[in-house]
């Protein structure tokens, strides 16, 4: 019932892509996704490539089943990435910050399926014109990396002009988001938020403890000034970061007093000091739990809708 085209494309039992979110999508919680039945994806950020090697090669060990690697077309280390992608015959490429154009003859020899991340239109068609497989369409309730258009508002219009499937993401954390994304057009969803609050997601505690305590107003959106805004839960460092963007510091100055902010949260443990980036929906999230059950949660719920609306309609 759950079975839509992207589960064709990608070989996985579930349309739901677990998102690639740098310092803390690695093998575990890629694999974890994976074998739930959803596509896991390891996220390469700006680490070198030898992390990503190693992270191919233990996910590898834990799974069989497919999972993807997303790249940050702007890391230093993009075309050592790349190599290794290659190298290992990754099945899935997921890709941000950039146009992948470069790499998509050789991503296409090694039969992988190539899903930039988009927030807009015109940017989604350029990615069909080049050979994408597939585009994910994300809103800006999503955590970290945000555009200018809502879920509700891109993914329509993205369905509307693209002829290949299309993934929605932001905002999405249950089987009720997955159903409407569904009524939407789309043929899957992409979920961060939700499988970082994960068992298998390996990042420090603290981490995930702020997003189960968040409420539905405690995220906020910093560095709009530089033209890349980023969502986060609010704590000391939003509030410094928005201070100075008041005060007009600098491009250059947000960007230095924001390096390195993500790890000090996400690895170091420093909650209010780090960047905790996460989507609006981390209010729905209330748990911790084995990837597996929050898959098969997901799942349950959004059969219930359907039946819910079946039910409806039958009257």
């Amino acid at each position: 019932m759950l079975k839509t085209k992207i589960c064709e494309v990608l070989g996985i039992d579930y349309p739901i892509i677990q998102g690639g979110m740098a310092w803390v999508s690695d093998s575990s919680l890629a694999a974890a996704v994976s074998e739930a039945g959803g596509l896991g994806v390891i996220a390469a950020g700006n680490a070198p490539s030898d992390w990503v090697e190693n992270e191919i090669l233990k996910a590898q060990d834990i799974t069989n089943k497919p999972f993807g690697v997303n790249i940050m077309l702007l890391s230093p280390f993009v075309d050592d990435v790349v190599n290794v992608v290659l190298k290992h015959g990754v099945k899935v490429v997921t890709t941000g910050a950039g146009n992948p154009g470069k790499y998509m003859k050789d991503f296409k020899s090694i039969g992988a399926k190539v899903i930039p991340v988009m927030p807009s239109v015109a940017l989604a068609k350029r990615m069909e014109d080049i050979g994408a497989d597939a585009v994910i369409a994300e809103g800006m309730e999503s955590g970290g990396h945000i555009g200018e258009l809502t879920t509700m508002v891109i993914v329509p219009q993205i369905v509307d002009a693209l002829s290949i499937p299309v993934i929605a993401a932001g905002g999405i954390a249950d089987g009720r988001g997955l159903i409407a994304a569904l009524a939407l057009g789309a043929e899957g969803v992409q979920m961060g938020t939700r499988f970082v609050a994960s068992k298998e997601c390996s990042i420090v505690e603290a981490y995930k403890e702020a997003i189960v305590k968040a409420k539905d107003r405690d995220t906020v959106v910093t560095g709009r000034t530089t033209g890349h805004p980023v969502r986060i839960l609010k704590n000391k460092l939003a509030r410094e970061f928005m201070k100075l963007e008041a005060n007009g510091a600098t491009k250059e100055e947000l960007e230095k007093f924001g390096e390195g902010k993500l790890r000090l949260a996400a690895r170091e443990g420093d909650i209010q000091n780090g960047s905790v980036m996460a989507g609006q929906i981390a209010g729905l999230i209330k748990d911790i739990k084995p990837v597996k059950e929050i898959m098969e949660d997901i799942i349950k719920e959004a059969q219930a809708v359907i039946k819910k609306v079946n039910g409806v309609v039958e009257e």
